[in-house]
């Protein structure tokens, strides 16, 4: 029992100081950080101990033998020389972990192959039989390490990973492990914290690992105590009356410190994840001492008594753009711990440093710690007036530094460009009125995005690059864009949204992007709409479309107006506030429809007098009766929509709809034709009953005028 052994505790990258603060408490000799973990010396209550409380170890192994390995064969032998039958009986099961490759081991399924060949040749030999494999709960599981030409083989005292501590069952959306949670939790001061009586918040709780672990440590509760399987069990060496002591003074610790938690606070906006929590507190033990509910954070107030900590692992998502629509939250915690928290420590726990610097609170200390693979920081911050920032002016130097990033990383052109438009632009828009308007179409070609200011939302569409342009630096343009919109214009990063536009053919003008139903609303002179940046490939407002708009509100008093292909209705809605008696908008998509029902209520527009028609245009074109005396046509260039009977392609079909719709005109009616097809040459000769006036450079806004071709327009009425 007291034999002097070496063990070896494994963890993440980060992790390793915690755990040898941990073991030296347990009185583990010479702790020793290397590569994976930490190495240390003592006897084998020591590992039992480790096992049992340690809360940041990933596992607690027992270093058997090293072997030189040339070979595949050489690891063979190495493996079937040493005495397997000290350490597990031959009617016992094993597993084998083999990580790396090298001497002619090329594939881990491989080197564990061999490992185990000879251990089961060796029992043959020695016994007469042989143990079994079994992967889920082996009486021993051994990991095996091949790196430069030598094998360690160890085994794994702890059995499962030592996170798996056996109260959560309910889970939410990545969780955290809970070693890395009670990492976090030691490094914040909660120990000290706790001692003193200081509560715990956790206003983004998840499924609860973090309040959990941390009324564990509060209550000096062993992590190891609800585990149903330990990887010593079956080994030879056990000692079950050491470890039954262990377990019975673990018991004794727990059920003294229980009544020493303090308050601990676990809120949640999602439901779901309240009771997730409650549940997983119940199975740890611990129901009674953590209070869980759901809360939105602005409604999260301290309890009273003396300060204590509030920690959060806020989401922050993995991918360009995506990451951004999270800052209104980190804004919203620091402006919320400046206002009910000061006095406190807090501990924020984040993939993305830069949405930690919208909280307006300077961290006092910052560590390196990975959830996976990925790169977090865990910040800690006192929650005191000498900490607290000027975010305007933090802000305004973190527009600055990244402009200089851009403008050294080759984007000067785009910025000046994009301040020269801004300035020109902007001043144009203000004098208008104008708060949605085109800032930037491709002015450079190296720069081939389209970027639209909804008001204080920018939606970027990137025009898919060809082929003979490399993919990684066209990137790296990319974001370099994405970069410098947010900064020139003061404009949070999370307002600016991408899409990628590439020719569209069929229905695909239709098609779904993603569906998170984000609607932003937007003015455009009388009318309000809505706007979604997300979800299609269009926003649901035109904006070449703006005086066209106009015009149709100022010639539609006491009209008659028709809308084919209507989309989101916004022509509708102009003439329904211009003073048309009555609207008929009339369009195929179903979702179409609703959005303009969701416009026009959004302007006070209600009743029977303004009808929304879901049809193929072309077939209610061959059936209508009534007349109307403003019509506004707007066809897509080209639709094989499933929906519609047969194909639909403008040039070849233009004649036939102009002459259908104008059927439906009264004799002083005007019909107002539009396209954005680049090539589209009208027919005149076609048709000879009907007068023509171009109306393109009347109708094309300032903001497009550097590129005319996007828009044509026709006043067409009876002759």
């Amino acid at each position: 029992m007291s034999e002097r052994l070496s063990f070896f505790a494994t963890a993440p990258a980060g992790v390793e100081t915690v755990l040898a603060a941990e073991l030296t408490a347990l009185e583990a000799g010479d702790p020793k950080p290397t590569r994976g973990g930490i190495r240390f010396q003592g006897p084998l209550e020591l590992a039992y101990r480790a096992c049992l409380w340690s809360r940041t170890a990933s596992r607690i192994l027992l270093p058997l033998t090293e072997l030189p390995v040339p070979s595949a064969d050489a690891l063979y032998e190495g493996a079937r020389n040493f005495p397997w039958e000290d350490h597990l009986s031959p009617d016992g099961s094993f597993s084998i972990d083999f990580t790396g490759t090298g001497s002619g081991i090329d594939h881990s399924h491989y080197g564990a192959l061999r490992v185990k060949d000879a251990i089961v040749d060796r029992f043959r030999d020695r016994c007469g039989r042989r143990p079994s494999v079994d992967r889920h709960r082996p009486n021993l599981r051994l990991h095996v390490l091949l790196r430069d030409g030598q094998a360690t083989l160890d085994l794994d005292l702890s059995g499962d990973s030592l996170h798996r501590r056996g109260y959560r069952d309910a889970t939410v959306a990545a969780p955290l492990k809970e070693t890395l949670a009670a990492t976090l939790l030691l490094k914040a001061g909660w120990p000290a914290i706790a001692a003193t009586g200081g509560p715990l918040l956790d206003p983004m709780c998840g499924s609860g690992t973090l309040a959990i672990e941390a009324a564990w440590i509060a209550g000096d509760h062993a992590p190891g105590l609800l585990r149903g399987y330990w990887g010593f069990s079956g080994w030879l060496g056990h000692i079950p009356a050491l470890w039954n002591r262990l377990v019975d003074e673990a018991n004794e610790r727990r059920a003294a410190g229980h009544s020493q938690i303090p308050p601990i606070i676990a809120s949640d906006r999602d439901p779901k994840a309240v009771r997730a929590t409650a549940g997983n507190a119940l199975r740890a033990g611990v129901a009674d001492r953590i209070r869980s509910e759901c809360r939105e954070l602005a409604d999260l107030v301290p309890p009273n008594g003396a300060p204590g900590l509030l920690i959060a692992n806020p989401p922050y998502g993995e991918r360009l753009g995506e990451r951004e629509e999270w800052g209104p939250l980190y804004r919203q915690l620091g402006d919320h711990l400046k206002a009910r928290f000061v006095g406190w420590r807090a501990a924020v726990f984040t993939g993305n440093p830069e949405l930690a610097k919208r909280m307006g609170l300077r961290a006092e200390k910052t560590h390196v710690f990975y959830n996976g693979s990925l790169e977090c920081r865990l910040l800690r911050f006192r929650v005191e007036p000498a900490f607290f920032v000027d975010r305007d002016t933090a802000d305004q130097r973190a527009r600055t530094r990244v402009l200089e990033r851009a403008s050294s990383a080759g984007a000067a052109g785009f910025i000046n460009r994009l301040q020269k438009n801004l300035r020109h632009l902007g001043r144009w828009a203000q004098r208008e009125g104008i708060g949605c308007y085109r800032l930037y179409d491709a002015d450079l070609p190296e720069y081939a995005v389209a970027v639209d200011r909804y008001e204080q939302w920018l939606h970027v569409q990137e025009y898919a690059p060809p082929a003979t342009v490399d993919p990684g630096r066209a990137r790296q343009r990319l974001e370099q864009v994405l970069a410098a919109l947010p900064a020139v214009l003061e404009l949070p990063p999370e307002n600016v949204f991408l899409k990628t536009r590439q020719r569209q053919k069929g229905a695909s003008q239709y098609q779904k992007f993603a569906a998170q139903g984000r609607f932003h609303e937007v003015r455009e002179g009388p009318a309000r709409f809505w706007v979604n940046f997300t979800d299609y490939l269009d926003t649901g407002l035109f904006l070449d479309h703006r005086l066209t708009r106009r015009l149709i509100g100022e010639l539609a008093a006491g009209q008659r107006f028709l809308n084919l292909f209507g989309y989101t209705g916004t022509a509708s809605v102009w003439a329904a506030l211009g003073g048309a008696t009555r609207t008929t908008t009339v369009d195929l998509s179903a979702t179409y429809l609703d959005w303009a029902r969701r416009n026009f209520g959004l302007n006070g527009l209600h009743g029977p007098k303004h009808a929304l028609v879901r049809a193929d245009c072309r077939q209610w074109l061959a059936q209508a009766r009534d007349s109307y005396d403003l019509i506004f046509l707007d066809p897509p260039t080209f639709s094989n929509s499933k929906r519609m009977d047969g194909i639909l392609d403008l040039q070849r079909d233009h004649v036939a709809l102009l002459r259908q719709t104008a059927r439906l005109l009264t004799p002083d009616g005007v019909l107002l034709f539009s396209t954005n097809q680049r090539n589209f040459r009208l027919d005149r000769a076609g048709l000879p009953e009907l007068a023509f006036e171009d109306w393109s450079r009347r109708t094309l806004p300032p903001d497009f005028a550097r590129d005319p071709k996007i828009h044509r327009c026709w006043r067409i009425s009876q002759l």
